[in-house]
């Protein structure tokens, strides 16, 4: 029964503490940085073993890494299990650790407040430029504070609700399986000539397993904007008639309710390499966007997470109650 309590009440929220705490430290041996290895030589491998057959090539790359991210972690908690449960513990916090990033979201987006706040344009370019696909030579000092916002609120979904949303429900390998196919769609999943037909099976899967939690992030931002005294009518409002103006199917969730506690319009057109893409906006532009915002949006990533943390743990109590 001891691990069971550890299991439940210790590696889920342990783990979120010790990413809130450390976040990802350059030194530590990250295995996101791992699964982009693999991601980038499996690609190599299979397209010179499927040449003209893109998408097969793609599909048998996210087949593969779905079955390595899932049985290494099981195999190695397993083997740890086996030397002690003390052993299993502290690397399953580890681990869960490992599968969310709230502080280094929040870290990349506070160094883009430092260059906005200062005034300092090119750097502040550069700093969103580390976080966002888009271009980002001729944005200005409002749009680059939008840039980083979008980027917070959607990172809340894929980068600690969502992880959080598969820890509660398998633990740590199902939790790995979301962050290698949410890896595989950053990175071969652009559609341009090489990764439209390549990546096609990665993204559609990504949008499958953030179908729930891009939702659970809107409500939980609408949340968070009550406890925190945003503009919570205007988040729901916005919320229920903006959420889909957006190119991805997720991603307008939490940015609608993002832009609505905040007051703000969000989205809109962007160039990517050089290429402009038309967007419709989200929320209602009330006034302008500052750099203070940026520090409201970390608000509400923190706030959502924290508001969804008891939830999993007790998903999660309740699953190995059925277990056990």
């Amino acid at each position: 029964m001891i691990n069971l309590w550890f299991l439940v009440f210790l590696t889920l929220p342990g783990g979120f503490l010790l990413d809130a705490i450390i976040g990802d430290p350059p030194w530590f041996p990250h295995p996101v940085r791992g699964m982009g290895f693999l991601i980038t030589k499996g690609e190599a491998l299979l397209r010179r073993i499927f040449p003209s057959q893109e998408y097969l090539g793609g599909t048998l790359l996210v087949i593969i890494m779905v079955l390595v991210s899932f049985i290494v972690p099981f195999g190695v908690l397993h083997l740890a299990g086996r030397i002690s449960w003390w052993a299993a513990f502290f690397l399953g916090l580890v681990l869960t650790g490992c599968t969310l990033a709230a502080r280094q979201l929040s870290i990349e987006a506070m160094r883009v407040y430092e260059k906005t706040k200062s005034l300092d344009l090119e750097g502040a370019r550069r700093a969103v430029s580390m976080i966002v696909g888009r271009d980002t030579e001729g944005l200005s000092i409002e749009e680059v504070n939008k840039a980083a916002i979008e980027t917070v609120v959607e990172n809340l979904s894929d980068a600690v609700i969502a992880p959080m949303f598969y820890l509660a429900l398998g633990g740590v390998p199902l939790a790995f399986v979301y962050k290698v196919v949410n890896t595989m769609d950053s990175m071969i999943a652009y559609k341009n000539s090489r990764y439209l037909r390549f990546g096609r099976t990665a993204a559609k899967l990504d949008d499958a397993l953030n179908f729930l939690p891009a939702r659970i992030s809107g409500l939980l931002i609408i949340a968070a904007s009550a406890i925190l005294k945003y503009n919570l009518e205007n988040a729901w409002r916005v919320y229920r008639r903006d959420r889909f103006n957006h190119a991805s199917p997720n991603s307008g969730h939490p940015e609608a309710a993002c832009a609505g506690a905040l007051a703000l319009a969000l989205g809109g057109n962007a160039y990517y390499e050089g290429k402009l893409e038309e967007k419709p906006l989200i929320g209602n532009n009330l006034r302008p966007i500052e750099c203070e915002d940026i520090k409201r949006a970390i608000a509400l990533m923190y706030t959502s997470s924290l508001l969804f943390l008891p939830i999993a743990c007790a998903v999660r109590l309740g699953i190995c109650y059925g277990l056990y």
